[in-house]
């Protein structure tokens, strides 16, 4: 079963100028319930004597694990850009891409020094045995 009208729960509609939000809840093979955010953009790909519409679409599934993050994320962006509370994040937030990238290099380093004692210590245990 692929996505058809079968796997959909629920279904609600946004127009906004040239773009439409769907906000559906459809259901997967095992019964497990989830959200399909769709942003439906129309776009004028022809010429003005020989218009020609397409749709661009964007798609976000959101799963039931990750329901209340997503929800109180959503709630304090909408608060701060309605101007409801003050826009401050800690350091940490404020690069995230930084602060993945330093990670990462971290978690390399790491794993090849754990690769070289692995490799030391079984090198250790066969000169052992002769």
């Amino acid at each position: 079963m692929g996505e058809t009208d079968k796997d959909l729960v629920f279904s609600e509609s946004v127009k906004a100028g040239k773009r439409i939000y769907y906000f559906d809840v459809k259901q997967s093979r095992n019964g497990d319930r989830y959200i399909a955010i769709t942003e439906s953009k129309k776009i004028n790909e022809g010429t003005f004597e020989n218009p020609r519409f397409v749709f661009e679409k964007h798609k976000l599934f959101l799963y039931k694990e990750d329901y209340e993050k997503f929800v109180e994320a959503l709630t304090k962006t909408l608060e701060i850009a309605k101007g409801n509370a003050p826009a401050v994040q800690a350091p940490a937030e404020a690069a995230p891409v930084e602060n993945a990238v330093e990670e990462a290099a971290v978690s390399v380093e790491e794993v090849a020094a754990e690769e070289k004692a692995e490799k030391k210590s079984f090198l250790d245990k066969v000169k052992d045995i002769f």
